[in-house]
């Protein structure tokens, strides 16, 4: 299959590239070094339109679609993979809006995130509740008109300036996945307080905090669905999240392969430009050939959502291989530098840093595997 992209969807990539470029570049290297959430450069990013790319236009979206969304991430990515997890997060606040939603939920809160004026989070993440949900203990007590939800989030990206949370909790007394439930937390909610900010390897520019509820009073008009339908919420969330982080890892291993062709012209060693070695040069060849089959694999994950096709198994073949390549082409790339790679003014330091979780958040490579095992067989 091959991709020919639309005039829409190239245009949308350069506008994407040209900003990236611009706004990211220059900036990314000292945002990461001292821990910075660029809040005015995202609310940038919202106004362009890439904040609701896959929601209708009637909602305030772009319309865009997935394989735009694609294309425009990994561009940014490329730039700024921290900045690029932000507006990942954002997108996928959108989609369990779109499709579980009331109308008065999705003009409330859809719109305003769809449109950039709202920065979305998505909580599932607990302590003792990674990989399996189904362990999850944040709990919601149905007391009428409202809820009270008791217990923590972590590693939630966005949570400390996000307008809007999409968060699933356990709602009936049994300990398994039919027993969640999604809701919409707002900023300021009573009960609800940020917890610490994590200290993180990489993406040290993207915001990642503990969300802690002590009574935290819901109205139960902001149940998402019905109760009981977390999971189903959750899990269709992560499926077009997880082309989102496919995309974040493409955009990373092209900055890698970039700087691994440039520093590799310019080092010289035993009197030659080190790019005249046939170990750098298969170094090379092999992490571009893996960027060129991760990039059909995602596009194609993303063109299956755009048709409205079940798309589960596309997604996670995608983010699997696009986020273990990633490391690879990082690894790579850093060998390359040397002992120069190692050091913090080349920017190979960062990208090996921020390529390392992408294989982590969103579903695991492990559970990724498992997956498309099921899927497959």
């Amino acid at each position: 299959m091959s991709f020919q992209l639309s005039s829409e969807q190239e245009m949308i990539r350069l506008m994407a590239r040209d900003f990236a470029r611009n706004e990211l570049e220059p900036n990314a290297h000292q945002w990461d070094q001292k821990e910075i959430f660029p809040l005015e450069t995202v609310k940038k990013l919202g106004a362009l339109g890439l904040f609701g790319m896959m929601v209708p236009q009637e909602y305030g979206g772009a319309g865009a679609g997935a394989v735009s969304y694609s294309l425009a991430l990994q561009e940014i990515a490329y730039s700024c993979a921290s900045t690029a997890v932000t507006m990942s997060v954002t997108n996928l606040s959108c989609d369990p809006l779109l499709k579980f939603g009331n109308e008065e939920q999705k003009e409330k809160y859809l719109k305003p995130l769809a449109e950039g004026r709202y920065l979305g989070a998505f909580a599932i993440t607990e302590p003792a509740a990674g990989s399996d949900p189904g362990s999850i203990t944040t709990r919601a007590e149905d007391k009428g008109d409202y809820y009270l939800v008791n217990g923590s989030k972590i590693f939630i990206t966005n949570g400390g300036f996000a307008d809007v949370i999409i968060l699933i909790v356990r709602t009936g007394q049994k300990k398994s996945n039919h027993s969640l439930s999604g809701f919409l937390l707002e900023k300021g909610a009573p009960g609800f307080t940020i917890g610490r900010t994590e200290d993180k390897m990489g993406l040290r520019a993207s915001n990642t905090v503990e969300l802690l509820f002590e009574d935290c009073r819901i109205l139960k008009k902001n149940l998402l669905g019905k109760e009981g339908t977390g999971f189903k919420i959750a899990m269709a969330a992560l499926d077009s999240g997880r082309i989102g982080i496919a995309s974040q890892s493409l955009g990373i291993a092209r900055a890698c392969l970039d700087e691994a062709i440039q520093y590799a012209k310019n080092r010289r060693q035993f009197g030659r430009p080190i790019n005249s070695f046939q170990a750098i040069q298969w170094m090379i060849a092999d992490s571009a050939t893996e960027i060129e089959a991760a990039y059909h694999l995602t596009l194609h994950a993303a063109d299956m959502k755009d048709q409205e096709l079940p798309f589960t198994k596309e997604a996670s073949m995608a983010k699997l291989f696009a986020s273990e390549m990633a490391n690879r082409v990082a690894y790579k790339t850093l060998q390359i530098h040397g002992g120069y790679g190692y050091m913090k003014e080349y920017k190979i330091e960062r990208l090996y840093r921020d390529a390392r979780v992408t294989s982590i958040y969103e579903g695991t490579s492990e559970v990724q595997r498992i997956v498309v095992a099921r899927e497959v067989m």
